[in-house]
């Protein structure tokens, strides 16, 4: 996730679009990255949107974007990421997932976050500390930041610690959870 000024981007406008056309075809998502946990109570600068959304949807929801001029930086089956040379339009990171991991994010949401007159799902925190993970696993670069907020995601009130330490242990970075912990 990139820094940012959060004035530049125009968030409502562009959540709306991109939350229409998910409306529109009937397919879940929610909120992540730094709105995400905005809604957790962690604030920073961002100058991006992050989704996360069902894998059928990759192919018409890129087409989509680059239909409101975005252009796409990176597609793969399970990440996409969107530019648009208009400032106020922004960055849009999109997560795609399927099968039982979609059945568990969307069916055990966590809390919501309401802005530009929508109010729109968040995962449980378990969930986003999960895609953190997930991203320093991929892109060591973002491992300090990454960290910062699972430290701060492991401080809320009721998260499953086990449930987070399986996710670093899945992605080989037990050393990663522990270092958390010690910092706790």
């Amino acid at each position: 996730m990139s820094g940012g000024i959060l004035a530049s981007v125009n968030f409502s406008k562009v959540i709306g679009e991109v939350a229409g056309f998910l409306d529109r075809e009937n397919v879940p998502f929610m909120l992540a990255g730094a709105f995400a946990l905005h809604a957790y109570g962690l604030s920073r600068a961002t100058s991006d949107l992050d989704f996360v959304t069902e894998a059928s949807v990759r192919e018409p929801l890129v087409k989509f974007l680059e239909s409101l001029g975005y252009e796409t930086l990176y597609a793969s089956p399970g990440y996409s990421n969107h530019l648009h040379p208009e400032t106020e339009m922004g960055r849009v990171d999109l997560i795609y997932v399927e099968g039982e991991t979609a059945r568990r994010l969307f069916d055990d949401p966590g809390t919501s976050f309401r802005l530009g007159g929508l109010t729109l799902r968040v995962p449980r925190p378990e969930h986003l500390a999960a895609m953190k993970v997930h991203a320093m696993k991929n892109d060591p670069d973002r491992t300090l930041q990454e960290m910062a907020d699972i430290r701060f995601l492991l401080q809320l009130d009721g998260v499953d610690e086990d449930e987070v330490r399986q996710y670093f242990g899945k992605a080989g970075l037990d050393d990663k959870f522990d270092e958390i912990k010690r910092s706790i």
